[in-house]
């Protein structure tokens, strides 16, 4: 009869016992009555306890201040704002921006799509990535274009919604 159970060979390792240190248990230390504090102790405690730090600058809540502060940290080049109010319905303002290549025209709008979605603003439409000549970011009350500088030139949104476009009829 075949016997199921193999044998195996005996290892080197395992005649090693791992002894591993136990930490001493720590005695917590006796706890301190306290006793009342006049004003003036408790004020020199004060001017001694280290300084808290500020803490660092939270980005804006709105959406222009957002956009705004994405491109900045992104150095988008020749960013202009247009005040659309009363010219169109489609946003009260629009945001021209430039980057140096298709690569960073790319990373720009990633940045601005990142930042609305991480202030909670929902995610944002945006057209134009494959090729990232042009991509444009609706963010609802706020539109951003950015261009490559030739494409910018090209197209000349500035010139197209500037101060000269006549206001939007209401009816």
């Amino acid at each position: 009869m075949i016997s199921s159970k193999r044998s195996r060979p005996h290892l080197p390792h395992e005649d090693i016992t791992l002894i591993t240190p136990v930490a001493p248990e720590t005695a917590k230390p006796p706890r301190r009555k306290t006793s009342a504090k006049s004003p003036a102790a408790i004020s020199a405690m004060a001017a001694d306890a280290p300084k808290a730090q500020a803490a660092p600058p939270q980005p804006p809540s709105d959406t222009l201040a957002l956009a705004t502060h994405a491109l900045e940290e992104m150095k988008a080049e020749d960013t202009i704002i247009i005040d659309l109010e009363g010219k169109t319905s489609i946003a009260d303002q629009m945001i021209i921006t430039s980057g140096r290549s298709n690569r960073h025209v790319g990373s720009i709008a990633d940045e601005v799509v990142k930042t609305m979605k991480d202030a909670g603003h929902g995610s944002p439409r945006v057209e134009g990535v494959p090729h990232c000549d042009w991509v444009l970011i609706d963010c609802g009350d706020v539109i951003v274009h950015v261009f490559r500088p030739e494409v910018r030139q090209f197209y000349n949104l500035e010139k197209m919604w500037g101060v000269d476009r006549p206001t939007e009829a209401t009816s």
